[in-house]
């Protein structure tokens, strides 16, 4: 089963006798909030033209907890995730398919948290919201209450323990750009740096651009290169837990399981005794 979609194949389920259910999650990272300006809001450009029969998801309240010492972006309370999903029409049996604005961010935090919950089928619309060609709806689904109720795996999610230890047997790959990772900029988080011994791998570099995924089996040369092997554990962080689901999708999508660090480096810099590393060098 694949992690992603084209638009063309989800127009064509679409009209199927099962189709999917689709998720919006238009949402992207702004600091506007700081400089006065208005923040980006997703639920205004759902209500201004969708997928038809798509429901909104907000990022921030269904798919995230409140911000705080866990992060930017922490792991939503389970029972609140699950009613937010039922009420979107999310049932176990029922294909479902995400999509955001074009980043694939957003859509990558939705597929994992369903991934990770134990929806057997999920998909990220790859390229997101530019790729379709059909027609737009400002018209407000009201689904049928579904039935999925989130049974988290034992594996697949990172603390911030767990991420300092795989930093050392494994891979941990750090799915921001370039320049945080190293320390130079930092616009929004205590300190700029990365976790010691985590790798720098923008998420960025995975998509081409038209904003979808590269071949699976260039991003299997990619994480090659990076050291990802098939006996290595690999893990992944980002600024908030977002980002980052990116790249566990990219690494899906080359064939590679990866565990997530939900509270990433928004929940790591926020203690001032965690170690921090700075410049291109891991350690």
């Amino acid at each position: 089963m694949t992690a992603i979609i084209t638009a063309i194949d989800l127009a064509h389920e679409l009209t199927g006798a099962r189709p999917p259910v689709l998720l919006d999650v238009r949402w992207q990272l702004s600091v506007a909030k700081a400089a006065g300006a208005p923040a980006f809001d997703g639920r205004a450009e759902y209500a201004a033209g969708h997928i038809p029969g798509a429901v909104f998801v907000d990022l921030d309240r269904e798919l995230a907890g409140e911000p705080g010492g866990n992060g930017r972006h922490p792991l939503p309370d389970l029972a609140e995730f699950g009613a937010a999903m039922r009420r979107a029409g999310v049932s176990a049996d029922r294909p479902v398919v995400v999509y955001d604005g074009g980043q694939g961010w957003a859509a990558a935090r939705a597929w994992w948290l369903l991934h990770w919950t134990g929806h057997p089928d999920v998909r990220v619309l790859d390229g997101g919201m530019p790729t379709w060609r059909g027609e737009l709806s400002t018209e407000i689904p009201d689904p049928a209450e579904g039935d999925f109720r989130p049974v988290p795996a034992a594996a697949g999610l990172l603390d911030a323990d767990g991420a300092a230890a795989l930093a050392g047997t494994g891979v941990l790959l750090d799915a921001r750009a370039g320049e945080r990772y190293r320390g130079e900029v930092e616009p929004i988080d205590r300190v700029g740096g990365h976790i010691p011994g985590a790798l720098s791998a923008p998420t960025t570099e995975n998509v081409g651009p038209d904003g979808r995924f590269l071949p699976a089996a260039e991003l299997r040369d990619r994480f090659k290169a990076l050291g990802v092997s098939t006996d290595a554990e690999v893990g992944v962080y980002c600024g908030s837990g977002v980002s980052g689901a990116h790249e566990v999708l990219a690494l899906a999508v080359a064939g590679i399981p990866a565990a997530l660090y939900v509270g990433s480096w928004s929940e790591w810099s926020s203690d001032p005794a965690r170690p921090v590393a700075v410049g291109a060098d891991p350690q």
